[in-house]
């Protein structure tokens, strides 16, 4: 179940460049932190009941660096805070809206992460997160055919939380779920 807006992620092309901004606001920067396995580094930073993350990319082909070369640094994704992200994403799944990976991933600070595809959330990218723990949630298969996620090799179309295409005027696509 969904319990607060967790953070908003802001694509950087660097932390310390960026962070004087917040600094001068008035808000600190509690840690950074290198994620590796999306090709980041964050800093986050308190801001009353909620979070900014800043994300620099650490390789020229990660899916932030995709983002900034695309559309410059900004207002990347949107993060919600879950205490079940194995509920929520089968839920998602059973109605028909795409994930871009077919199972939770690690995230910054060992949190447990999936994403909605922006073509399915009004061209907004979607992180939903759930603080770490031992094992990944498992994510319950359906006897349906699974639907709403990416195929593989997704990563070379910018369907990830980088390079996240906008989303296409009009109705959902028929195929492929929302």
């Amino acid at each position: 179940m969904i319990r607060k807006l967790d953070h908003l992620g802001i694509a950087v092309r660097s932390i310390s460049e960026a962070r004087p901004l917040y600094e001068a606001l008035g808000l600190a920067v509690e840690a950074v932190e290198e994620v590796p396995g999306e090709g980041v580094r964050v800093a986050m930073i308190s801001c009353g009941e909620t979070r900014i993350e800043l994300l620099e990319p650490t390789s020229p082909d990660s899916p932030v660096a995709r983002f900034l070369a695309t559309r410059g640094p900004g207002l990347h994704h949107l993060c919600l805070a879950t205490d079940d992200l194995r509920a929520d994403d089968a839920r998602l799944r059973r109605a028909g809206y795409r994930l871009l990976r077919e199972r939770p991933t690690r995230g910054a600070a060992g949190c447990w992460i999936q994403f909605v595809h922006p073509k399915s959330a009004g061209g907004v990218l979607v992180e939903l997160s759930q603080e770490g723990g031992a094992e990944p949630p498992v994510v319950e298969p359906t006897d349906a055919e699974p639907v709403g996620v990416e195929p593989a090799g997704a990563e070379s179309t910018g369907a990830e939380p980088g390079g996240a295409e906008p989303a296409a005027s009009g109705p959902p696509p028929e195929e492929g779920g929302r």
